[in-house]
This record gives structure tokens, sequence and C-alpha cells, in this order.
């Protein structure tokens, strides 16, 4: 298949691999990468990738999944809407079954209420026009990579003047939490794989701060096993290289196949028409991160469900068995949670981290319920 047989080619690979040990071999110490979204931590597990890269290099999961992030205050607000009398609640798939504190929107539709899952924002227009005696919300979530679509769909919406749609905007930044995650001391992390599609929109230079203000190095990389791959020999070069120690960390591009520096501006001057910064947002793990939320533009207030309804708002503490956010912020790994894979499932998650496929706690439990010393124990030699 073309642009997916190139990126996974065993030959390509062993190439790669060969230069990463390499370039590890002449490391003065071992390194800590945080890949930052859930897409890139089920390529290296769903394909192996950490099982077969040398002992000094340590993949640390970052809060890259949009699911994940959200607090189950934000969940039960959500439900909430879904039980108002003539509302139709539209979203994701994935957030259907993530629980809130008493119960998912999954096992709320099976008593009555009206939650439909769609593929894109704009999948709930049709609705809302079939069904102009009923109010139809978005349940909205992710990070600048859906947020050009939800905002696309608001701007549809007020064309046609359709006043009965509203948007529950969840959209959150990247940035913050990553500074958050820097200044906080609790993670020590030395480089990142940055996010390729979060790049599509922001560009390369929205991961600038990290190595200008930190001497982090970050790879904006791709989805793809080489992708990855590659992207680990471009950081251990800038260490080998001294460029790190001497305090010259760079940003560089590994996905230029689709990121540009400037990213899409088109997107961005959207985001910014559409959307406004709050001042401060809930994340699961992290707590509240100011700068860090994006509410809907007063300009655009009659399709913000937050004005249109009075939303409880209501703030819930994680369940104390769930350790979704030790996971997302690198404190722990996934496995060592005390229910993973026990009480946690993929069929009955308790935290958000085993709901969303893009989840650290998923993609352990579908691909590599191991860590790499116990793989290594089990490993079967020809």
């Amino acid at each position: 298949m073309k642009y997916v047989d190139e990126f996974r080619d065993p030959e390509a690979a062993r190439a790669l691999l060969h230069r990463i040990e390499d370039l590890a071999g002449r490391l003065d110490r071992p390194l800590r990468v945080m890949e930052i979204c859930g897409s890139h931590t089920h390529t290296i597990y769903r394909h192996g990738l950490e099982h077969l890269l040398p002992q000094q290099i340590e993949f640390i999961h970052g809060p890259g999944c949009p699911v994940c992030v959200i607090p189950m205050g934000r969940v039960d607000d959500a439900i909430w809407l879904a039980r108002q009398p003539g509302v139709i609640l539209t979203t994701f798939g994935d957030m259907m079954r993530v629980p809130g504190s008493k119960e998912s929107l999954l096992q709320v539709r099976a008593t009555g209420a009206d939650v439909r899952f769609v593929y894109s924002p704009l999948d709930a227009l049709p609705i809302a026009r079939e069904n102009p005696d009923k109010q139809v919300v978005f349940f909205a979530i992710g990070f600048e990579t859906t947020v050009p679509s939800t905002a696309v769909t608001l701007e549809r919406a007020r064309t046609e003047g359709l006043d009965n749609f509203s948007v529950f905007s969840n959209h959150v930044t990247t940035e913050q939490p990553l500074r958050a995650i820097v200044d906080g001391g609790e993670t020590e992390i030395d480089a990142f794989i940055g996010p390729g599609h979060v790049g599509t929109v922001v560009g390369t230079k929205a991961f600038e701060f990290l190595a200008e203000e930190f001497n982090r190095p970050v790879i904006v990389t791709g989805f793809e096993p080489l992708d990855v791959l590659q992207a680990v020999a471009m950081l251990l070069e800038q260490f080998v290289s001294g460029e790190v120690a001497a305090g010259r960390a760079t940003v560089q591009n590994q996905y230029a196949r689709v990121v540009r520096p400037e990213g899409n501006t088109v997107a961005q001057k959207l985001m910014e028409r559409v959307f406004r910064t709050r001042d401060t947002f809930e994340w699961r793990g992290l707590g509240w991160i100011d700068d860090s939320g994006l509410a809907i533009a007063p300009e655009y207030a009659a399709w913000d469900a937050e004005v249109k309804f009075t939303v409880p708002g209501v703030r819930v503490a994680d369940p104390p068995a769930c350790e979704c956010g030790s996971v997302l912020t690198g404190r722990i790994k996934p496995w060592q949670c005390r229910v993973f894979g026990t009480a946690c499932t993929p069929a009955t998650p308790i935290g958000t981290c085993m709901v969303s496929p893009e989840g650290a706690c998923a993609a352990y439990y579908n691909f590599g319920r191991l860590d790499r010393e116990t793989a290594n124990a089990v490993t079967i030699l020809d």
C-alpha cells in the first residue's frame, strides 16, 4: 500500500536500528524520551519498537490522548446535557464509553437518552436540520488537530442560522500541559517526539519553546514505525553531537511530507476567530492549567452549549484505584497501576487511558503487557 509499506520496510528498519545502536553506544547517560501523542504510543507497542531499541532509551508516555485527559466532571456535564428534555447529544465513539462518576454516555443512552456518535462534528448538522424541534449538542474534545473541524462546523451553523445546534467545547491546547510537565519536576524528560498531526495545524514552530526555554530537543514525527525510529535517531544525533550539552537543542521536522514550519495558517486564523483561550481548564492527572483550554468566542455564543444551558460544572475526583493521572504524566508505566489488566481492561475500563484506542493503558493491554526486562526474559531465540 503506497505511503504505508515504504514506512514499514524491514530492511530500512534494520538499517535505522543499527544507526540507533551506534549512536546510543556513544551516549554518556540513558535518555528518557516522551512521545507526546497516544498514536505514537500505539505505533511503539503495536510494532514492538521499545523492545528493539537499546536499553539506554526509555519511552515515557505523554498527555496527548484527547479522551484520556478529559476530567470526570466534564463527562458528568455531558451526561447532564444528554439527560435534558429535547436534547440530542452527539460525540465521537470513544467518548461514549468513558466513565463519568456514576455512568457513561453509553449507559445513559441505554436508559432512554438520545445520544448518538458521529465521525465528524459536521455530521451533527444534518441531525439538527432533521430535528428542528430538538436541541442538538456536539460534545467536542481534542487538541489542535480536531479544533479546526469544530470551528468549520460552528461557522457553517452560523451561516445557515441553525439555532438548534450548539457545541460543548472541551478542546485543549498542547503547549501549556507540556510546560506543566517540564516545570513540574516530577517527571524527568530528556527529549520529545512531537505529534505530527498537531504539527500539521500549528507547525513545528509551536514546539520551539521546549528547545529554547528548556533545552529539550523535539522531533515532530509521523506515525509509521520507520517514522518513530528515524525520530529516535535524530534525537540521539543531537545528544551525541554535543549540541544539547552546549545548550543548543533544536526542533526538527521528521514529518516533512506533511508538516510545514508555519503549519496550516488558514486553520489557525479560523480557530482564532471561533475560539478564545479559557483562563484555566481542568486536566485529568495535571489539575487546573492556565490558558490550556478553548472556549467558544462571544461572537458565536448562540451556538455555545455552556451559554445556552446551565451546565452544572461539578468537579469530581478520579477514582482512587485509577492511576491514569500518573500514567499521563509519565510518573508510572501502565502495568504499575494496581488495577491494570484486572479490574480495569478495555472491556471494563475504570480510567480513560484504558477506554481510548490512543490511551497508553489500552496500548499496553492490547500489544505489550510486559515490561522490557520481562519481555527479553521470555524471548525465544532461534
